[in-house]
């Protein structure tokens, strides 16, 4: 097992940075934080994750045992692979993405390639009390989100503009239900209420 690696950067293509160790040229898939931190020619230590199956052997490389333990810990998710918790730690800085995770701000995870919404939420489900910043009671309150009330038909309306639910339910919550539909989608379009 390689648990760390010191060597020089020989090369930077793409996410893989070629890392020369006493001869040998290491290829390590690394996260756009570490890479803005990487420069040919430097002499680094990094922190390696290997990822062996039948027909691929991969390092990945970090810079910080703290990265490495997030990267490990997104692997823990169901539906999680290598590539993705890479995409998800490149969309910002390890704090940046731990406290998306902690707060459950699920569009930021989504900004990642190839996160969808359903794995966004299970990442904040799984994690949100695991990644060091302390229990946020309001990470998950989108597992109690509204659903689209099929008696309300503003709200279905909002919906089919593109509004989420939740969305839709709150720029509804202080419109007089008591207007015309077309009214009521109006005021909450324009973030009025009566």
């Amino acid at each position: 097992m390689i648990s760390t690696l010191t060597g020089k950067v020989t090369e930077q293509l793409g996410e893989v940075v070629v890392l020369n160790v006493a001869g040998v040229g290491y290829g390590l898939w690394v996260p756009q934080e570490d890479w803005g931190h990487l420069s040919t020619g430097a002499e680094v230590k990094v922190y390696v994750y290997e990822h062996i199956r039948e027909q691929t052997y991969d390092l990945y490389g970090f810079l910080s045992p703290a990265t490495k333990s997030l990267f490990e810990q997104l692997l823990s998710v169901n539906g999680v692979g290598p590539r993705m918790a890479l995409a998800i730690l490149s969309v910002g800085s390890i704090n940046e993405v731990r406290a998306a995770i902690a707060e459950g701000n699920v569009k930021y995870l989504q900004a990642a390639s190839g996160v969808g919404k359903k794995v966004a939420e299970r990442i904040v489900v799984d994690l949100k009390d695991k990644v060091g910043l302390g229990l946020n009671p309001d990470a998950t309150t989108f597992l109690t989100n509204p659903v689209v009330n099929r008696f309300d038909e503003a709200q279905e309306a909002l919906v089919s503009l593109g509004f989420s639910a939740q969305d839709a339910a709150t720029a509804l919550g202080g419109v007089d239900p008591k207007l015309s539909i077309e009214e009521r989608v109006k005021l909450a379009l324009r973030g009025k209420t009566k």
